[in-house]
């Protein structure tokens, strides 16, 4: 297929890496788009992001944007959304944090994420006692989990960048929803399990090397379109730095898609997931690190991959 902009990867190519094990005990991760994950133990669920309205391209582009509490809502039962104590947004862009306040409200849950984000839970009527605030290097505990709040930097370029200094009512433009703080989120859990949700694409040199994980849910958002120096560097500082040995590429679907269709990849005029692959499979090999996509809507248990490669 020529590479025109409106052209995009196929994801069948890579089929064969769909191949985490479904959840079979009490603890699973499922993808539910972009740098939306459930994380659930049984009793307790982390859920990141959150996002789920999905809004058209013309819509984002041209209009005003805000939660769509139907998508919301058939997301949150389709998942089994029933038992979230948080709402951590990765940062604060639309396709992370639009329903982030919305979702709280649903679920009861505490909205957990930098100053930015507070604001968005404030604008999205969110009461004080359902918003925590946090800063670089904060910890923040629900249930048997533990998340670290590691202060991070969004994969350039960076669309919206800022803070968002007061609350506001949606709708609003896109270009409202500024980044705010990014994080690398690093969830570990009294049981022994650690992961890093890294939703950006971006990171921050030596800022996770006093952090392990044996899993690593890897955005790759923009990845397609840095130099190979800037993806290996990528790596290094991520997966390396935390020591994971199972990887798990997030934020390549399209998400202008609605979660009720098929998932495909973001077109070539946003992201070049095949050089993503071709760079980070060679990378994965070297270190012996098994490379997963993982499966909408389904239970996984990445820990239970297995011996990489």
């Amino acid at each position: 297929m020529a590479r025109r902009p409106w052209n995009r990867p196929d994801i069948d190519a890579y089929a064969q890496s769909f191949d985490l094990p479904p959840a079979t005990g009490g603890f699973a991760v499922t993808f539910l788009g972009v740098a939306s994950l459930l994380i659930d133990d049984g009793e307790t669920q982390i859920l990141t992001d959150g996002f789920f309205s999905r809004p058209g391209l013309r819509k984002v582009a041209f209009g005003r944007i805000a939660p769509d509490p139907e998508r919301i809502d058939a997301c949150l039962a389709r998942a089994g959304a029933t038992r979230v104590g948080v709402v951590a947004p990765v940062h604060s862009h639309f396709d992370h944090a639009l329903d982030s306040a919305h979702v709280a409200a649903k679920t009861g849950a505490t909205l957990v994420g930098g100053p930015s984000t507070a604001n968005l839970g404030r604008g999205g009527g969110l009461p004080d006692h359902q918003i925590r605030s946090v800063a670089d290097g904060d910890t923040f505990e629900v249930g048997a989990f533990a998340l670290d709040f590691v202060v991070s930097r969004h994969c350039p370029p960076d669309r919206f960048p800022g803070q968002i200094d007061e609350p506001f009512v949606p709708p609003a433009k896109a270009a409202a929803y500024k980044c705010g703080e990014a994080w690398s989120i690093m969830i570990r859990h009294a049981g022994g399990r650690r992961m890093l949700v890294q939703g950006s694409a971006g990171f921050v040199e030596d800022s996770l090397t006093d952090h392990t994980a044996e899993v690593a849910y890897l955005g790759v958002g923009q990845l397609g379109k840095q130099d190979d120096a800037y993806i290996r560097s990528y790596w290094q500082h991520t997966v390396r730095a935390v020591g994971a040995m199972q990887v798990v590429l997030i934020h390549w679907d399209d998400f202008f898609r609605p979660l009720d269709r098929p998932l495909r990849a973001l077109p070539y005029a946003g992201d070049d997931l095949d050089h993503t692959m071709q760079v980070l499979t060679a990378l994965a090999d070297a270190d012996g690190v098994a490379l997963h996509f993982p499966n909408v809507w389904q239970p996984e248990d990445p820990w239970a991959s297995g011996q990489p490669g």
